[in-house]
């Protein structure tokens, strides 16, 4: 007797509860999507319904989220404002996340791997890190002819320390006696860094600079509120300074939905760097 229709059977059977599994996955993310921007938006519609309920405070009805999403953001599209705002400040953040990475994970990996000059660096290094990055805006408009270069400094100060501790405590969890068989099978340091530690340290460091994007991404727009004349921040201090709320807040709505789409881009690749799965 033939097994092959029991065979076609069983694969049928395993691809249906496959994608039975996954719709059910993805439906209850939809719907948890779905549900979380509903209540926000209803949370955000009450409040500008409290405040306005007063007449003398009628003028704030330009801050609920219909006039924010359907008046404020096509008339900056129209007018370039937001093509022009994203242009500057995504040069902003991406020259800044670079130097942060270019700087803080060939640091933390000497930290990492040299016990003494860890412990020794570490009271400074946590010492700057706790100084807020804006706090060093005054030194950077004196120290940098350019509000360009002023504000990547500023990015970059404030994104280096999580992609400089994240790479450190990657280096901390690699067993020594991978460095042992590297070296018994004659690597030398090149091929160590490049065939042991950094794709140990890949996640770790994909975290870090995961965490570094978000305090860039709230560096960046307050940063660009004073003495500039593009960016994102300028668009929302422009707004402001004429009235514009409606536009005010559709700045905002676009801020809040680039940052999410940028974390999600870090979340995949996580996903896609992590070796160790569950089973």
């Amino acid at each position: 007797m033939s097994t092959v229709p029991t065979t076609v059977a069983s694969v049928e059977n395993g691809f249906s509860e496959s994608v039975k599994k996954w719709a059910g996955a993805s439906g209850k993310k939809v719907f948890n999507f779905v549900a979380g921007m509903a209540a926000l938006v209803g949370l955000w519609w009450l409040g500008v319904w409290y405040v306005t309920s007063d007449p003398s405070m009628a003028h704030f009805r330009d801050f609920a989220p219909d006039r924010a999403i359907f008046q404020g953001i096509p008339a900056m599209w129209e007018y370039g404002g937001i093509q022009s705002g994203l242009s500057a400040s995504g040069y902003r953040l991406g020259m800044g996340m670079l130097v942060a990475i270019l700087i803080g994970v060939p640091i933390g990996i000497l930290i990492g791997r040299n016990r003494l000059l860890g412990e020794t660096t570490h009271l400074p290094f946590q010492f700057l890190r706790m100084v807020s990055p804006l706090s060093w805006e005054p030194i950077a408009v004196i120290a940098f002819a350019a509000w360009n270069h002023a504000i990547i400094f500023l990015i970059a100060i404030g994104a280096v320390w999580p992609v400089m501790f994240a790479t450190a405590a990657a280096l901390a969890k690699i067993d020594p006696a991978w460095f042992k068989v590297a070296r018994n099978l004659g690597a030398n340091r090149l091929d160590v860094l490049t065939r042991v530690i950094l794709p140990a340290i890949s996640y770790d460091v994909l975290t870090g600079v995961r965490l570094a994007l978000g305090v860039a991404w709230i560096v960046l727009i307050p940063a660009e509120f004073f003495g500039t004349h593009s960016g994102i921040g300028y668009t929302i201090e422009d707004a402001r300074e004429n009235l514009f709320y409606d536009q005010m807040m559709g700045m905002i709505v676009l801020i809040g939905a680039i940052g999410y789409v940028l974390d999600s881009i870090f979340v995949y690749l996580l996903n896609r760097t992590n070796w160790v799965h569950e089973s």
